[in-house]
């Protein structure tokens, strides 16, 4: 944890906040802090900046919170994801957090098994609390949109021209002629398949609305390596 990220039900005052449970810990165990130590914070969606810890118990710490920077800018990057393996999920909702990835839409695939949207981390504090700790690992306080479309078809044919409009769109798919495009400076889309891929029909779809097909070589890497490294060549802010 680099940032303390404090929710609005956090505070006590404008300017006192308590932190509880497992940041409470952590900063116990981990950071070992003592009364009057500063730590980073931020204010989720808004400022950064430092808590002195004013008292602090078993129960909760208290900080004097102030507020005075700016976090680090997001990408003007669209994340299109069929919804991954439920193990490797957390792991990929944390890392597009870290990377500054705003935007995320989890959608459906022919390779998408069912019981993958039955999963618990889908559930909106589950969620929640995997952005959080992708947030406060890169001292971030944005917190990025999660959007759910179990359907593959009316979400191409329905949703997806609208979100590419304006912006580079692309589908990350093994064997195609073209390689990942690097240094973007404006909006883009980004489409990355399940394990396995998406479909030859499901990639026909997606470029009838307007994406242009890219890989990254010979080598099939999994979902939570290719989105991070797909991330990092497309947009140099993450480097």
């Amino acid at each position: 944890m680099n940032l303390a990220l404090l929710f609005d039900d956090d505070f006590i005052r404008t300017d006192r906040a308590l932190l509880r449970g497992r940041r409470l810990e952590h900063l116990k165990s981990t950071l070992k802090v003592s009364t009057g130590d500063r730590i980073p914070v931020g204010r989720v969606n808004g400022a950064m900046g430092f808590g002195e810890i004013m008292t602090l118990s078993d129960q909760e710490a208290e900080l004097r919170v102030t507020l005075e920077g700016s976090p680090p800018p997001g990408l003007p990057l669209t994340l299109i994801l069929a919804m991954p393996r439920p193990k490797m999920f957390r792991r990929v909702l944390q890392t597009c957090a870290s990377l500054g990835v705003k935007d995320i839409w989890l959608i459906n695939s022919y390779k998408v098994e069912k019981s993958f949207w039955q999963t618990p981390w889908l559930a909106d504090e589950s969620l929640k609390e995997n952005l959080t700790l992708g947030l406060e690992q890169a001292k971030d306080t944005v917190m990025p949109q999660v959007h759910i479309r179990k359907l593959f078809k009316p979400f191409v044919e329905d949703e997806l021209p609208a979100l590419l409009a304006g912006k580079r769109a692309l589908v990350a798919h093994p064997g195609t002629a073209t390689p990942c495009p690097t240094h973007l400076s404006g909006p883009a889309v980004l489409c990355v398949g399940p394990e396995g891929g998406f479909t030859d029909y499901e990639v026909e779809k997606l470029e009838a609305a307007g994406c242009d097909s890219v890989h990254l070589g010979a080598r099939i890497l999994r979902v939570e390596t290719a989105v991070p490294v797909l991330v990092s060549r497309l947009f140099d802010a993450c480097l």
